[in-house]
């Protein structure tokens, strides 16, 4: 095929040409094993694009022997998927039919309910592929009949033999003889974030603008500006959301500073300064009163700023916070009040809380140290606890200023 694009030329056609991936394709790969064993299920392929999810099944195709159909969910309507299904019908083999639905999370849930009848009745095994969480984007019905299997971003060294693969297939095409150091093709294969598909391709267009040998100079030319497979509206975004809080919370500013990066190399400002403020008061909270004043200051400069003089603040929101004392105890106390009105506790408020009269109310500012014991709880409260004083500086502070004036007379 004339146009045929380098990366299909070199489509692995076995299970050991596949570049990492093998937790699912090694010699022990779960994935690998059902099919020498003759076992087909249902599949769902979720995972980064260009990390093998179309190639392994294709391989499947091949090696059980089954007729295999490819739509993409983007552009395939239910007509063709019963299209697949009369074709399959009229087929001799004895041995399937296997459709590949790419982008499954494009079909509405009527579209995927649909598919149900005929995973049902077994005249189609299924292979679906997303780049998204499939317990989010796929009917609960699907998985339930399916076997999940997760592709992951494929590290940088294991990604060098296929680009070997590719300059020898470039050089026999053209009959030249370049040459390319390991160095070059691993930072190459690093700078595409796992995406295997991507390398081949700047790997590509480097060896048509290289002389004799692929330089470092050549391919920084091609390398993507920013590294990592990223949608503001998809899980990979909020993955990263969620690693820039654990590492804030496990007290790392070197891996929350990293995903920073990460997240600002995506142009978001706004997800940052939201999640930063929620972690000042859910992971640093009592322990450091000020960091909720601190972040948002940091947050709103950053905002008024703007890119990429906003990293300045931001970053140093992240290394105030990563290095702070931490406390979730206020989050805590708050989450177990919603479990006791959740259970219908507490309906009826104390009748010297209530307007206007608030009979038998006691005014604490006209006591010794402004406290005065009365309960503030409805009744069938009296006595919980929910905040719980951390083990920090202040929030002992805090503790023995309440013990002192609790336990006076």
């Amino acid at each position: 095929m004339a146009n045929q694009s380098l990366a299909d030329k070199l489509r692995p056609t076995s299970f050991d040409e596949i570049a990492g991936q093998t937790h699912l394709v090694g010699k022990n790969g779960i994935v690998r094993k059902l099919v020498e064993n003759g076992r087909i299920p249902n599949m769902i392929f979720y995972g980064p694009p260009g990390v093998g999810k179309t190639t392994v099944a294709n391989i499947i195709a091949k090696a059980s022997d089954m007729q295999l159909y490819k739509l993409n969910a983007t552009t395939a309507t239910l007509a063709d998927i019963k299209e697949v299904i009369a074709s399959s019908e009229n087929m001799f083999s004895s041995n399937g039919t296997l459709l590949y639905l790419d982008e499954i999370q494009y079909f509405n849930r009527k579209q995927q309910q649909s598919l149900l009848e005929f995973l049902e009745n077994g005249k189609i095994t299924l292979i679906a592929s997303t780049t998204e969480n499939p317990y989010y984007c796929i009917y609960k019905a699907i998985i339930s009949r399916s076997s999940v299997f997760e592709f992951k971003s494929v590290v940088g060294s294991d990604c060098v033999p296929t680009l070997k693969r590719a300059i020898s297939v470039l050089n026999s095409e053209f009959g030249t003889n370049k040459t390319v150091e390991d160095s070059v093709l691993l930072g190459i294969a690093n700078s595409c974030g796992g995406d295997v598909r991507m390398s081949i391709g700047i790997l590509e267009n480097a060896f048509y603008i290289a002389g004799d040998k692929i330089t470092e100079e050549n391919a920084a030319e091609l390398k993507p500006s920013a590294v990592g497979h990223f949608d503001r509206d998809g899980d990979v975004h909020y993955d990263l959301l969620s690693c820039l809080q654990k590492s804030i919370r496990g007290s790392d500013p070197d891996a929350a500073v990293f995903y920073l990066a990460k997240l600002l190399a995506m142009g978001d400002i706004i997800s940052v300064s939201r999640r930063l403020q929620v972690i000042a008061s859910e992971d640093i909270g009592c322990a450091y009163p000020l960091a909720g004043v601190i972040t948002h200051s940091l947050t709103e400069s950053a905002k008024e700023i703007g890119l990429p003089e906003a990293a300045i603040p931001l970053a140093n929101a992240v290394c105030i916070l990563a290095t702070a004392p931490k406390s979730n105890s206020s989050y805590l106390a708050y989450h177990l009040a919603c479990e006791d009105m959740n259970r219908g506790l507490g309906v009826e408020i104390p009748e010297h809380l209530q307007s206007p009269l608030f009979k038998g109310y006691k005014y604490p500012h006209d006591y010794e140290n402004h406290y005065i014991k009365q309960d503030y709880l409805p009744k069938d409260l009296v006595g919980r606890k929910y905040y719980t004083f951390g083990n920090n500086k202040t929030e002992q502070a805090a503790k023995a200023y309440f013990d002192f004036i609790t336990s006076k007379k």
